[in-house]
């Protein structure tokens, strides 16, 4: 009797332990779900420059699915043409976030085996790469976790990756196939960089958050902060200057040339002298460049061409000098 009590209770207090035991993962469970996250993907190529491109990534939860946000910071590549710049693209998607995330929760990755994908090629011979971290709540705690993906990992049909950051590389391509284009699909070189003076950013909370600091851990081991790129990119660039700074005869309607991208690149600029007949229509003929850097030559004739001139001093012979200046910096 006392046997048949004693193994009831015993029943009884494992069941009960099963019970408190499933509640406590429940609530871990429910601790650690996640209503958003961050990564923060810095890729790094030995072509350039730029070598370095930063791609913040915001992951926010909407009605109906999820909301990606990826903000591309490039730092400049030249002081003068490839300025700092920032480039914004926006999509959504129809799962949650916790249907993004899958299987795996993140918050109970062991730090052991991050520790451990992170050391996995400590000394192979690396020409590009990314360095990506995520940065989710879990509990009360924020955590950071942090996968490399290297060369081989992107291009080697067979890279042994580790399972973690697989994981990482299929979230991440899942992401970005909802917002077009990204590092990897931009020419690997740039002729004429952002010559053109870049768009202002305008003003949002997440650029006010950028501009603070706020996700600079989210790229510990990068060359530049996040927040000092995004100030960069508001610095407009130098524009430079094309002036006729004589003429013996003034035209009526003066088009100034364009400053050639090639001669900006290279930092080309000086005098040059030409001489041209004005027509019997005030347009010019017979352009003659006597002095001054080649490179100048198609646009000064493509502008020439569109000068005009009086009527009445038709048959005369026109000398003239226009000036190039960068206003580039000195090289460092």
């Amino acid at each position: 009797m006392v046997a048949t009590q004693l193994r009831d209770l015993c029943a009884h207090v494992f069941v009960l332990l099963l019970s408190v035991s499933a509640s406590a993962q429940h609530a871990i469970a429910a601790a650690n779900v996640q209503t958003q996250f961050e990564v923060g993907r810095h890729t790094f190529i030995d072509v350039g420059p730029p070598n370095d491109f930063y791609e913040l990534l915001l992951v926010r939860p909407v009605p109906n699915g999820t909301s990606v946000e990826r903000i591309t910071l490039t730092p400049p590549g030249d002081a003068c043409i490839q300025t700092a710049t920032v480039e914004v693209a926006k999509g959504s998607l129809r799962e949650s976030i916790a249907d993004l995330l899958g299987k795996t929760d993140p918050c109970t990755i062991p730090e052991k085996e991050l520790r451990r994908e992170l050391k996995r090629c400590k000394k192979c011979l690396v020409f590009s790469g990314a360095n990506i971290t995520m940065r989710l709540q879990c509990a009360n705690q924020t955590r950071i976790i942090r996968a490399d993906i290297l060369d081989k990992d992107m291009f080697d049909p067979a890279p042994n990756t580790p399972k973690r950051t697989s994981w990482t590389m299929q979230l991440l391509n899942h992401l970005d196939s909802e917002l077009g284009p990204g590092v990897w699909d931009r020419p690997m070189f740039s002729i004429l960089g952002n010559a053109e003076t870049p768009p202002a950013v305008k003003d949002s909370a997440t650029f006010t958050e950028i501009d603070s600091g706020k996700y600079d851990s989210l790229f510990p081991s990068a060359p530049d902060k996040l927040s000092d790129l995004y100030r960069a990119s508001q610095i407009q660039p130098p524009t430079p200057i094309v002036k006729l700074l004589e003429s013996t005869l003034q035209p009526e309607t003066f088009v100034p040339p364009a400053y050639p991208p090639l001669a900006r690149l290279a930092r080309v600029e000086g005098k040059v002298s030409f001489s041209f007949q004005v027509d019997g229509s005030g347009s010019t003929s017979d352009l003659v460049l006597e002095n001054g850097h080649p490179v100048f030559t198609g646009v000064i004739k493509e502008a020439v061409a569109h000068w005009k001139f009086p009527v009445e001093v038709a048959g005369q012979h026109v000398q003239a000098t226009i000036e190039f200046k960068t206003n580039c910096p000195p090289r460092q």
